[in-house]
């Protein structure tokens, strides 16, 4: 269940049980019930949207790199601003960091399981990542947890924070539906390194994959599901409300998954390929 559900479990109201006792119960903290999302200037949010646009056509933008493509488009703005828009979006750049720390062994960061390996079948490797929608008045975030093989979106979810509840509640879907795959490929995000998240897969017996730092080709299919998705939707439709995106994404990844023929499938859906591998699959 994710945090934004147990929030509306509250009742402020409650005639024996306070705030506080409402919060413990439903294990999310006092401050998290009060906490709203800050609104943003429009400017700001335009500004927003444009990195994000930028960042789809440049990955490997950095900071500097997406403050001077800000200020060729005529916006006044200094990288601090862009960089600190930039990790409230959840974006970062490609290129490798010099390894300069080494990671405490509590946050040891998983091997990438994928390389070299042919995945020919469903269920076999699945995938999950978030990214940023910007919204006519706001922004959300986006999950989405994909078959590698097929390219079939699983299950999908959306918040207007980064924490790692709305993930969860993601994957326990696609996998209340669609059983479990052999190995599930993530990036470092703190979300996925978590110890609930790592922790649920592996109780599931489920091998954990983890992109190497600054590789977003290690999970290049769902980069590009996000690359269609928002020129295709979110772009054109500029939603006003989270329930209006919510429905404008159910329509588009229907769409995408049932109705939309793709050359690496031979020209079935992701539906079709998902259903027919699967078929193949249980009769072997």
């Amino acid at each position: 269940m994710s945090q934004e559900q147990r929030r509306r479990m509250i009742e402020p109201a409650h005639a024996q049980l306070s705030i506080l006792r409402q919060c413990h119960l439903v294990s999310i903290s006092r401050s998290g019930f009060y906490r709203q999302p800050a609104k943003e200037a429009p400017q700001t949010l335009e500004l927003m949207r444009q990195i994000d646009a930028q960042f789809l056509e440049a990955q490997w933008y950095g900071s500097r790199q997406m403050t001077r493509h800000l200020q060729r488009a005529g916006h006044a703005v200094g990288r601090k601003r862009v960089r600190r828009l930039m990790a409230r979006m959840g974006l970062a750049p490609i290129y490798q960091r010099p390894r300069s720390t080494v990671p405490a062994p509590a946050h040891r960061l998983l091997p990438y399981l994928l390389r070299e390996l042919a995945i020919e079948q469903p269920d076999q490797v699945w995938c999950v990542d978030i990214t940023y929608v910007p919204m006519q008045r706001g922004f959300l975030y986006l999950v989405a947890v994909m078959d590698w093989a097929t390219r079939e979106v699983l299950a999908w979810r959306v918040s207007n924070t980064m924490e790692v509840e709305f993930c969860l509640a993601a994957v326990e879907e696609a996998m209340a539906h669609y059983g479990k795959p052999g190995i599930f490929n993530t990036d470092q995000g703190s979300q996925f390194n978590s110890p609930r998240f790592t922790g649920m897969l592996r109780a599931a017996g489920v091998l954990v994959s983890m992109d190497g730092r600054g590789r977003w080709m290690d999970n290049v299919f769902i980069e590009r599901l996000w690359r269609s998705l928002k020129y295709e939707c979110v772009y054109l439709h500029a939603f006003e409300t989270g329930s209006e995106l919510r429905t404008g994404l159910a329509n588009w990844i229907g769409y995408y998954n049932g109705r939309r023929p793709h050359s690496a499938l031979e020209g079935r859906t992701q539906d079709e390929a998902y259903a027919m591998a699967t078929t193949e699959k249980l009769a072997a």
